[in-house]
């Protein structure tokens, strides 16, 4: 069969022959219509994810929609080394396929559950958004930012904030209140914390962080007690590390939460995938994609970090 192999790590995969997986027990081998390369994929591939673990020689991909033994087709998730899903068939552990909705294409499906799938167990299994809630999503310019602030509002907040860098981008997203993280932002955030918020979403981390961190704890320390604030960290393009004051937990209600591979169990995250693409047809979620052939792997690797590309074999 043909796939995209990762023969050394810090180059683009390479097109070329690779032998067929066999299912033993309880596997299943899966026909593949649609992939995503997602940050983590690539950053699985280049070894640096804190997750990676494989030497080279593999196929990359954490997820894709296919059709298996049955004729079902199935969202599938963390294939089977070294067999990931951007190749012409992958193997999958047989509990770790859930159902596709008919009227979802593959293509579509593959990109509403890799971008959509952080910020639905983030609301979901780690902050357990409640009906009425306001979110706010640093990063909101990005695919899966801009899915979180789609599902926040389908799980029921009533009020969205989105925050970023690109002023074009944030301007074309359906967000109640948009703030770009330009050098007169800090008091547009603090207002927005004055008026309250319950959760916030954090793709990024590095210096918007710390921004919105300050803009939500500063001068806080009320006797009567500080409202609860549910702060999820989910990435980290803006940098790994941050620095925070003793005083930003003891004063307020913030909390720190981080949500991904090891805060949540690979059960939960099944669970939510399901959940999200059951919902996907009737919420109309969309995620942006552009969709190449699987020969084209090495293009897509080196193509617009902005852009959303699923392989299709």
């Amino acid at each position: 069969m043909k796939a995209a192999v990762v023969n050394s790590f810090g180059v683009p995969p390479s097109f070329q022959d690779l032998r067929e997986p066999d299912a033993g027990d309880g596997e299943a081998v899966v026909t593949v219509r649609a992939a995503a390369l997602s940050p983590i994929v690539k950053g699985l591939a280049s070894g640096r994810h804190y997750a990676s673990g494989a030497s080279a020689g593999f196929v990359p991909g954490v997820d894709g929609v296919g059709i298996d033994g049955t004729g079902r087709r199935v969202y599938f998730l963390f294939p089977k080394a070294p067999f990931g899903s951007m190749a012409e068939k992958s193997l999958v552990a047989s509990c770790m396929m859930v159902p596709v909705p008919e009227n979802l294409s593959s293509e579509r499906a593959a990109a509403v559950a890799t971008a959509g799938l952080a910020s639905w167990i983030a609301f979901s299994r780690r902050a357990k958004l409640q009906i009425g809630e306001t979110v706010l999503v640093i990063g909101a310019t990005g695919a899966a930012g801009s899915m979180a602030l789609q599902t926040a509002r389908y799980l029921g907040a009533s009020k969205v904030i989105a925050v970023g860098r690109d002023e074009a981008k944030l301007e074309r997203l359906a967000a109640d209140v948009k703030i770009a993280l330009k050098d007169d932002a800090d008091s547009a955030l603090r207002a927005q914390f004055d008026q309250g918020v319950d959760v916030v979403l954090d793709f990024v981390w590095g210096e918007p962080a710390v921004r919105v961190l300050r803009a939500a704890t500063r001068d806080r320390g009320s006797r009567s007690g500080e409202p609860r604030l549910r702060y999820v960290q989910l990435g980290t393009v803006a940098g790994d590390e941050i620095s925070i004051r003793g005083d930003m937990l003891r004063s307020t209600g913030l909390e720190l939460i981080g949500s991904g591979i090891g805060s949540v169990a690979v059960k939960e995250l099944l669970a939510g995938a399901g959940e999200l693409l059951a919902a996907a047809p009737a919420a109309g979620f969309n995620a942006s994609f552009t969709s190449l052939p699987l020969r084209a792997v090495a293009d897509a690797w080196n193509g617009d970090p902005d852009v959303r590309y699923i392989l299709v074999p």
